[in-house]
């Protein structure tokens, strides 16, 4: 993969059926479980991208056994119980959000002294909110760059808490949802129970119901009174086998291009018990026009006659991943598309409300940017190099417009490593392209 990928512009409703990866959140959520239950877990479906590769080597770094077979998407992970094997390491989580704040919180309660590095990219995401619990609950945190971001040296905080009552800890997740995830998934390392208290407006989420759903498949409950998040004491994880769900997120650029064509797209393996929140972009999708159905072998959306799309006005907040898919489709609709309470996404691998009101703005549609949203109006695309800033999902989202304007061109498609490692080599494959991959 070159530095550039253009896009090719179809001709003719799209007929696509397609197998997509599994999910990365749902992966280093099942790999953390997996290395802190109780003997050996055997994960199937799992997505092999530089995201989950970082959880893994740091899994690695830590002491855990850990055997993997790329070509049958299967990972087995020895568990050890809550325990970290290694007293001492050091760790690099590179671009993996998850496994930034999943295993800080997990070192944070530790009784061992880490170094976790990171990407430029991760460098700049916040991690302060999970700094200061795990300062007040008495480890040592120590930031080697920037105060408030990785890299740190964590003093583990020897088990987190004296014998007792449980902990109650106050939380703000008003910029990441992984902060309480992060918590959550460690309960077997803090055998006495706990209590998070959540102080920001912002007390639920998608990633969040998908970490307790999954927590509970590994034997671990949570309970949540609308304000406080509780796990009993003794939480142990016990499972023997686990199968990852295929990505959503990934899904919906493929049911997006069915949309924009008036064409139809099939993704394997993706039915309505899907738990993960970017399934709520199919409803989207049927009120600008589409049908959705489910089959036998997966989820079909097809899109109104010459992708001619309604305007919609929405609340992204919980399921904001799926905004850029959106505002790469907005320009085809009949009317505005007014995408509102995603100010969160401008902490993500990039500031994605500034992505998107450069890029469409670069692409000649006219856009208004607001304090925590967009609003987009209709317009024919024109030719440009779209930028991507290193973000997985900018780079797909974008590549949506291609295939309905002309000269639309990615930069960097190689940031979908981060996710979705083959993805360009697919569009190409299924638009029949020969993309434009010269160095500059």
């Amino acid at each position: 993969m070159g530095t550039h990928f253009l896009v090719k512009n179809v001709k003719e409703p799209i007929d696509w059926t397609v197998e997509v990866p599994g999910s990365k959140s749902m992966t280093n959520r099942a790999l953390l479980m997996a290395a802190l239950s109780e003997g050996t877990v055997e994960l199937s479906g799992v997505l092999f991208s530089d995201d989950s590769r970082h959880f893994l080597s740091c899994l690695t770094a830590l002491g855990f056994s850990v055997e993997c077979d790329e070509e049958k998407k299967r990972v087995a992970v020895c568990g050890c119980g809550g325990k970290i094997p290694q007293k001492e390491a050091a760790i690099n989580v590179g671009s993996a959000g998850t496994a930034a704040r999943f295993l800080t919180a997990l070192l944070g309660f530790s009784d061992g002294v880490y170094t976790i590095d990171a990407s430029e990219q991760m460098k700049r995401r916040p991690m302060r909110e999970l700094f200061s619990l795990l300062a007040a609950a008495g480890a040592e945190i120590t930031c080697l760059e920037e105060e408030g971001h990785l890299p740190v040296r964590v003093c583990g905080a020897g088990g987190g808490v004296a014998a007792g009552k449980p902990p109650e800890f106050s939380l703000d997740i008003s910029k990441s949802t992984q902060f309480l995830s992060a918590l959550l998934l460690i309960a077997p390392a803090l055998r006495q129970g706990f209590a998070v208290r959540i102080t920001s407006g912002k007390k639920d989420g998608s990633y969040i119901r998908i970490t307790r759903d999954m927590m509970k498949a590994f034997g671990v409950s949570v309970s949540f009174d609308g304000e406080c998040y509780r796990v009993a004491p003794g939480a142990v994880y016990r499972r023997a086998r686990y199968v990852v769900e295929p990505d959503m997120s990934a899904a919906c650029y493929f049911y997006g291009a069915a949309a924009i064509t008036g064409g139809t797209a099939l993704v394997r393996r993706v039915h309505p018990d899907n738990t993960q929140g970017d399934l709520k972009f199919l409803g989207v999708l049927e009120q600008m026009g589409c049908t959705v159905r489910d089959t036998a072998e997966g989820i079909v959306v097809s899109g109104p006659a010459e992708g001619r799309l309604r305007g919609i006005a929405l609340d992204m907040n919980d399921f904001s991943d799926q905004a850029l898919t959106l505002a790469a489709l907005a320009p085809f609709a009949d009317g505005p598309v007014q995408i509102c309470n995603i100010e969160h996404i401008r902490g993500q691998e990039c500031d994605r409300i500034h992505a998107i009101v450069t890029e469409l703005s670069r692409a000649g549609i006219t856009v208004r940017e607001e304090p925590d949203g967009v609003t987009i109006y209709p317009g024919w695309p024109q030719p440009c190099v779209i930028e991507t800033y290193g973000d997985h999902r900018v780079a797909m989202a974008f590549s949506l417009l291609g295939l309905r304007a002309e000269g639309i061109v990615i930069s960097d498609p190689g940031c979908c490593a981060k996710t979705f490692e083959n993805y360009f080599e697919l569009l190409d494959a299924l638009t029949g392209c020969h993309a434009d991959c010269a160095e500059e």
